[in-house]
């Protein structure tokens, strides 16, 4: 076994591919209500700008701006205000739909499950994610990834969100784990990175995009794989 016992996931865009699994789901959906003959605008466009927006949004969620209800009465009209599309085109029940289709997808990073079957060897592996029970739930039971982990703290359940580092100190207390044993997996350098940071723990940064940034980091890998030598 390496430095650290206790190996913490993020689960979005770290595990589980958010962006892959949500093309597929929106496509479906484009498709299902005939968007393009109705507003006019193609899956790539509607997945797009769904990631833009996705990402604001969850960015104030993780800064406990707005809630969940917020998430989901805003997402779908900042959208199509994005395309300029009356809101009025916007599909009955689409946001209903897209929360319960896409967390059934199963994409998740190259080189995962080896990764996850070789650290569980000698390791134990936890997640802590920011975001609602039965959404991440779903998401581990349909990718095969649900058996890999220990303990999941979801902010949810935790009542705090990453970068608070009351959701880490909770973690490591189910966990039963210490700080210089453990360390947290993310792709986020606020809420993964900077939460694990300021409580004390090293972390890696999966930056499968070469992002640019002046973080201070442990360590930065671009494939899953790459954590089979660092850690």
């Amino acid at each position: 076994m390496g430095k650290y016992k206790h190996v913490f996931f993020d689960l979005d865009h770290t595990l589980w591919d958010y962006d892959t699994n949500a093309a597929e789901a929106l496509g479906e959906l484009h498709h299902k209500h005939q968007i393009w003959d109705k507003s006019g605008f193609s899956p790539e466009e509607l997945h797009r700008t769904f990631l833009e927006v996705n990402d604001i949004l969850w960015d104030d969620y993780n800064l406990a701006k707005i809630g969940r209800d917020d998430i989901r009465r805003n997402r779908f009209p900042m959208i199509y205000k994005k395309l300029g599309v009356p809101l009025d085109h916007i599909p009955e029940n689409i946001e209903y739909e897209y929360v319960n289709l896409c967390p059934t997808k199963s994409a998740i990073f190259p080189d995962a499950f080896q990764v996850l079957n070789t650290l569980a060897e000698d390791r134990v592996l936890h997640v802590i994610t920011n975001g609602f029970d039965d959404i991440q739930f779903t998401k581990m039971e349909s990718s095969g990834l649900r058996d890999y982990f220990e303990v999941i703290i979801t902010s949810e359940t935790a009542g705090y969100r990453k970068p608070d580092p009351r959701i880490f100190d909770l973690a490591l207390s189910r966990a039963g784990a210490q700080k210089q044993e453990s360390v947290m997996i993310g792709d986020n350098l606020i809420s993964d990175i900077g939460g694990a940071r300021e409580f004390g723990i090293d972390q890696v940064f999966f930056n499968p995009n070469s992002k640019s940034h002046n973080d201070s980091v442990t360590y930065e890998i671009k494939r899953l794989n790459e954590l089979l030598e660092l850690l």
